[in-house]
């Protein structure tokens, strides 16, 4: 160490005790010599003198503790407590001062936790532990530890810095959903999907024309006297469903601050959404609505560690680009079940929602009434933009779950499911006094909402007559799915009728 340095450290090390020992002792041996009273001047020397040796008897110390932290466990939801274990071992010959111990946390955390510990003996340790709780998603940084070790008389201070870091990921509340059937079975890419079974028949699932190379004991004898040339058996393969989550997370489209915001209750409802078709084997992505790109779920902990850091964005209009790969249009094919917890919606992305959404696909969303999160007062405008927009999702062919502030996901989910189940039966939500006024809606009053009167730049891509004909299907059976909102425009005339 350099004087430089040694003088720095010295000058900051001192506490308020002995700089004001350090100022008497000089100013006392300046009086000494002045009035040439040399008692004054003992007295002003062992004054000076004793915060340098309180310097020198505590930097002996330095480097010799070591320290080890343990956080148990690393992830937690909202609301819960992890622990933090600290272990500091006095790795000296001698026996180290008091020490005080404080942690550096983040302030959403809590306020720093800080130990006074005595004295450690040789190769002796201590243990310490804290709890740690965060109602606030994300990811949080622990430490670095600090020590600060004081002469007995409170002279010097040294503090020592650890380099060492902990994370912890406080991840989004996840709710037990009950089993039930928002959309198709199973999914998947290559020969064997669904799409080519449907193409080529039951006798031909399963089965390609023969190539070199192939195991004669494949060969499909049926096929082949069908076909006219060998055919064999393609090796068996694993289909899994595959499921779009898609979290509105735009800025302007909730409401509430903090964890009681709307957005808070749209994320922690599509991790448990996630969680839940995870455990049912499915596929799952996640999507964010602001064109950053598709998020593949591959297990629970890849879902909730991707919803523990995702942000609102301040833009205005849904990106729902990525979906199909960076071009407009539909999802991608390979979907078919799409499930969006939406904020609040101009008619120009209800219309997008209702465009991107495929015939083939079941799409479920959750419609947050955005009002109900800023107080318990609703103005008219806002509840009637909020009727337009389930007005044209359902005439898109969108199952569409309004959700409000005190709302149970798990019950919304079991509500979602029974319609899914069974599409004949309408769909009610008797503790929504808006519901029933959405089921009473006439097929011309659904169809002037989601259909001319909607702007060119955002229209739903279906003649009027198909958009009269989902519009009265909502009208008089509630939420309309895929297959009782007909897509191709031949397959219902004006009255609403399929052919």
């Amino acid at each position: 160490m350099s004087a430089r340095q040694a003088l720095h450290t010295f000058s900051t090390g001192l506490t308020v005790r002995g700089r004001a020992f350090l100022t008497s002792g000089l100013a006392s041996i300046a009086a000494a010599i002045l009035l040439s009273y040399p008692p004054l001047l003992r007295i002003g020397v062992l004054l000076a003198a004793l915060p340098v040796v309180a310097a020198v008897i505590t930097g002996a110390s330095r480097y010799r503790i070591s320290c080890r932290r343990v956080l148990q466990p690393a992830r937690v939801p909202v609301g819960a407590s992890a622990q933090v274990h600290l272990r500091l071992q006095n790795a000296a010959r001698l026996p180290s001062s008091a020490l005080l111990v404080e942690d550096r946390l983040p302030y959403t955390l809590g306020s720093r936790p800080r130990f006074i510990l005595r004295r450690i003996e040789p190769s002796g340790h201590r243990r310490v532990a804290y709890r740690i709780r965060s109602e606030h998603r994300g990811r949080y940084d622990i430490g670095p530890l600090t020590l600060r070790s004081a002469d007995p008389l409170g002279l010097f201070e040294l503090s020592r810095s650890f380099t060492a870091q902990h994370t912890l990921t406080v991840v989004p509340r996840v709710q037990p959903l009950p089993p039930t059937r928002l959309g198709a079975l199973w999914s998947g890419r290559g020969e064997g999907h669904a799409a080519y079974a449907a193409a080529a028949g039951e006798e031909d699932i399963g089965v390609r024309e023969y190539r070199h190379g192939d195991d004669l004991r494949r060969i499909h004898w049926r096929a082949t006297a069908h076909h006219g040339e060998l055919m064999v058996r393609r090796e068996e393969r694993t289909w899994h469903s595959q499921c779009t989550i898609l979290v509105d997370s735009r800025t302007s489209a909730h409401r509430g601050t903090g964890p009681a915001a709307s957005y808070e209750w749209a994320v922690s409802a599509a991790a448990s959404a996630a969680v839940h078709l995870l455990n049912q084997g499915y596929h799952v992505r996640l999507s964010t609505g602001t064109g950053a790109g598709l998020i593949p779920a591959e297990d629970q902990d890849t879902v909730l560690d991707a919803l523990a850091v995702v942000k609102p964005v301040p833009i205005r209009a849904l990106n729902l680009d990525e979906w199909s790969g960076g071009g407009a249009g539909t999802l991608a094919g390979s979907d078919l079940l799409v499930i969006a917890f939406l904020g609040e919606l101009g008619p120009a992305d209800a219309a997008e929602l209702a465009r991107a959404r495929p015939g083939s696909a079941g799409g479920v969303a959750f419609l947050l009434d955005t009002a109900t999160w800023a107080g318990p007062v609703t103005r008219p405008m806002e509840d009637r933009a909020f009727r337009d927009s389930v007005r044209i999702l359902l005439a898109g062919g969108w199952q569409v779950v309004p959700a409000r502030a005190n709302d149970d996901f798990a019950e919304l989910w079991r509500a979602a499911g029974r319609h899914g189940a069974a599409e004949d039966q309408p769909y009610q939500q008797p503790y929504r006094p808006f519901a029933p006024a959405l089921g009473a809606v006439s097929p011309a009053a659904a169809a002037a909402a989601a259909g001319p009167t909607v702007p060119t730049d955002g229209t739903v891509p279906a003649p009027a007559a198909t958009t009269t004909a989902a519009a009265a299907a909502a009208a008089t059976t509630g939420p309309v799915t895929g297959p009782d909102a007909p897509s191709n425009p031949g397959a219902a005339n004006a009255n609403g009728e399929s052919r």
